[in-house]
């Protein structure tokens, strides 16, 4: 469907045409089926390349690249690293400095990865050289939820800074995820943070998930993440 397409259909949906919101359903439904064969399709190649992937997700200014640039630096594994960002390629310059391949995707306005930019950049990469890849997804805890890129491992931050309600906010990507890391940890005296009540909301939305509680600029908690990867990862 073309932009003008779209554009008629939300201006449809605007007037309460309800024929209209039908069809976004159906194309976003499309749109779902197709993303998740591609990532099947990836995941496939990822197997066969002997590598597994991590999917890392959280809002803005959560610290994933000061955790995943620690990690990197001090995780005893090949890893490489795909990073998605609207604009810019700041963070994958700052993950090459840890010694390990990153490439950059620029969305350009799109508020997430999908499979198929995932395999474009997977692409650049000796999948066959690496042990574990690291995906940094787009800034958002809404959008990225839906979309399976092909990994084998969904991890979601959040900060002590961003309050103790954000499970609860945003429960689908909590629900999607296998492991929750609370970061920044070394702040949650100076900001009054909930831990008890954060970690209840945690687990209220995905009982299963394991939580880690990590500073990556100081190394709190950090080996257990590491020792949570690799007892994941094999």
């Amino acid at each position: 469907m073309s932009a003008e397409g779209f554009r008629k259909i939300g201006l449809s949906l605007l007037a309460g045409n309800t024929e209209e919101r039908g069809r976004v359903v159906e194309v976003e439904k499309g749109v779902l089926a197709f993303n998740q064969r591609l990532a099947e399709e990836n995941r496939a190649r990822f197997d066969a390349a002997g590598v597994r992937v991590v999917n890392v997700l959280s809002s803005p200014g959560s610290g994933k690249t000061t955790f995943l640039a620690r990690t990197l630096r001090e995780l005893p594994l090949r890893a490489g690293v795909i990073v998605g960002d609207l604009a810019t390629d700041h963070d994958a310059e700052r993950l090459r400095a840890s010694g390990a391949p990153a490439v950059q995707i620029q969305t350009g306005g799109v508020c997430h990865l999908e499979a198929a930019m995932v395999a474009r950049a997977a692409a650049l990469l000796d999948l066959e050289a690496l042990e574990v890849l690291f995906i940094e997804n787009v800034g958002n805890l809404v959008c990225p939820a839906s979309y399976d890129l092909g990994e084998h491992l969904r991890v979601v931050l959040f900060s002590v800074t961003e309050g103790e309600d954000k499970p609860l906010k945003y429960p689908t990507m909590f629900k999607t995820a296998q492991a929750v890391v609370v970061s920044k940890v070394d702040l949650a005296e100076a900001v009054g943070f909930a831990r008890e009540e954060a970690l209840e909301n945690v687990h209220r939305v995905n009982p299963k998930a394991v939580v880690l509680e990590v500073s990556a600029k100081t190394g709190q908690g950090m080996e257990g993440w590491y020792a949570f990867l690799r007892a994941h990862l094999g």
